[in-house]
C-alpha cells in the first residue's frame, strides 16, 4: 500500500483529479492553491455552464481533436475517457446532459455544481486543502523534494504534481506561475499563445458592427501561406470594437498554429441556406417591390442594419443608389459579397481572454504513460501546463481530468 506524500500545485480541473486520486491510492496529499476556494477557472466554463467533456468512446476521437500534440495523451486518455468522467460527476450527484455536438453539460447549466461536486470528492478522500501560492520547488540531486511558498513556509514531499494551469483568465489565478517551476528545474517551455481566442481583424467596419450577433451564418478560414481552407464551419458569431468572436470565431482560432498579421482571411457566407441563383432571386423580389426606394433602405429585409454600409461599400455601391439605378452587374457583385465577406486576422486577441494557453511545458521532457518530469524524479505535470490544447466542444476538460488522474495514479505508487 501506498503511503507516499503527494503535494498538488493548483486546484483547478487537473489539480482535484490528481489529487483526489492520489489520496484514493493511499497518498497522504496536501492541495496547494493560491485563491480561496477550488475550481476558479471551472466556474466560467461553457459561458458559467460547463462543457464538461466531450461525449465519445473513441480515444482517436479525441485525439482528432487535439492538434496540439493529441499523440502524448493517448494514455492518459486510454486509462481515463468520457464516460468516465460523465459517471464520476453524476456519482457526486450531478445530473449530465448531451447537446448539440456531443459537448455534455449538467443539466442544471451551472458550473457551480461540477466545482461542489469536485469540492465534495476532496473531502470524501481526504485531501487537505491550503491557501498558499507555490514560488519555488525544493530539489536535490535531480529529484524533487517539497515546495516553498510566496510566505516563506516550505513543504516537503515524496512527489510534486504542478497542475497550475495556463496564462488565460489570470484572475482566476492562472498567471504562469507554473512555467518559471517548469523552467527552474529545466523544462523546456514552449511558445504560449491564446487558443480558442477571439480575433482582431484589419477591417474598421467590425468596430461598426460591435454588438452584433449573426446566427446561421456560415466561415471558411484560409490560410493565404500555404493557400488552403484550414477550417470550415456553421453557426454563431459576434462583432466587436476589434474584431469578431463568438463560438464559431473560437473553434477557428484554434487552427491557426502559425500566427502572422494577414497570414488568416476570414470567408464569411451571410446567407448560407441559399445558393447563389436563390440568393439573387431573392434580391430581385426584393428590388421590385422597392423601385424608388434606396438600396440600404431596401436591404434591410434581407441583412440586420449594421453589417449593410460594409456590405454595400465591399460591393462597390452607394448606400443612395436607388433600386430602380441599379444594373445586373452590380446586383451580382452584392450577391458575391453576401455570399462571400471577407476578415482578414491580424493577430489573436488577448492571451488574458483567450479560454486556453496553447503552448507550456514540451511534451517530449514528460512521461506520457505517467506524466511524469524525464528531467527531475518525483515531479510530475497535468493539464493546461503541458503543451497540449484541444479545440472546444469539451475537450480542454478531459485533457485535464485525464491527465489529472493519470499523473495522481502514478505519483502516489
Amino acid at each position: 500500500m501506498s503511503n507516499k506524500k503527494v503535494i498538488v500545485v493548483g486546484a483547478g480541473a487537473a489539480g482535484v483529479f490528481a489529487a483526489g486520486t492520489a489520496a484514493e491510492n493511499c497518498a497522504e496529499v496536501l492541495l496547494l492553491e493560491r485563491n480561496p476556494k477550488i475550481g476558479r477557472k471551472v466556474l466560467i466554463t461553457g459561458k458559467g455552464r460547463c462543457n464538461v467533456t466531450h461525449h465519445t468512446d473513441e480515444v482517436d476521437t479525441l485525439i482528432q481533436n487535439i492538434p496540439g500534440n493529441g499523440r502524448f495523451l493517448y494514455s492518459a486518455f486510454s486509462n481515463f475517457m468520457p464516460q468516465d468522467t460523465i459517471d464520476f460527476f453524476e456519482d457526486y450527484g450531478v445530473p449530465l446532459k448531451i447537446e448539440r455536438g456531443n459537448r455534455v453539460f449538467p443539466q442544471s447549466d451551472k458550473a457551480s455544481d461540477i466545482v461542489d461536486a469536485m469540492a465534495r470528492y476532496l473531502a470524501d478522500v481526504g485531501v487537505q486543502i491550503k491557501q498558499a501560492r507555490v514560488t519555488e520547488l525544493l530539489t536535490e540531486n535531480g529529484t524533487v523534494k517539497g515546495v516553498k511558498t510566496e510566505s516563506g513556509e516550505v513543504f516537503f514531499a515524496d512527489r510534486v504534481i504542478l497542475t497550475t494551469g495556463g496564462k488565460s483568465y489570470p484572475k482566476t489565478g492562472s498567471t504562469g506561475d507554473g512555467y518559471v517551476l517548469a523552467q527552474s528545474v529545466g523544462h523546456t517551455v514552449t511558445p504560449l499563445r491564446p487558443s480558442l481566442s477571439a480575433l482582431r481583424c484589419r477591417e474598421g467596419f467590425c468596430s461598426d458592427c460591435s454588438g452584433l450577433s449573426l446566427r446561421n451564418v456560415a466561415i471558411t478560414i484560409h490560410d493565404t501561406k500555404k493557400q488552403k481552407i484550414i477550417y470550415e464551419d456553421f453557426g454563431e458569431m459576434l462583432f466587436t470594437h476589434f474584431g469578431v468572436s463568438g463560438p464559431m470565431i473560437l473553434s477557428a482560432s484554434a487552427h491557426m498554429r502559425e500566427m502572422q498579421a494577414e497570414r488568416y482571411t476570414i470567408h464569411l457566407d451571410l446567407k448560407p441556406a441559399l445558393s447563389p441563383e436563390k440568393l439573387d432571386a431573392r434580391i430581385l423580389r426584393d428590388f421590385s417591390e422597392n423601385l424608388n426606394k434606396s438600396i440600404s433602405n431596401t436591404l434591410g429585409l434581407l441583412l440586420p442594419r449594421s453589417i449593410i454600409p460594409a456590405v454595400l461599400h465591399r460591393a462597390g455601391l452607394r448606400p443612395s443608389e436607388k433600386i430602380n439605378q441599379i444594373t445586373k452587374e452590380q446586383r451580382t457583385r452584392l450577391a458575391e459579397t453576401v455570399k462571400n465577406l471577407t476578415l482578414t486576422v491580424m493577430d489573436f486577441h488577448d492571451i488574458k481572454e483567450a479560454i486556453v494557453t496553447a503552448g507550456g511545458v514540451k511534451t517530449s521532457e514528460v512521461n506520457p504513460k505517467t506524466m511524469e518530469s524525464k528531467l527531475c524524479r518525483g515531479l510530475y505535470f497535468a493539464g493546461e501546463l503541458l503543451d497540449c490544447d484541444g479545440y472546444t466542444g469539451g475537450f480542454n476538460l478531459q485533457i485535464a481530468f485525464s491527465t489529472g488522474r493519470l499523473a495522481g495514479l502514478s505519483a502516489s505508487e
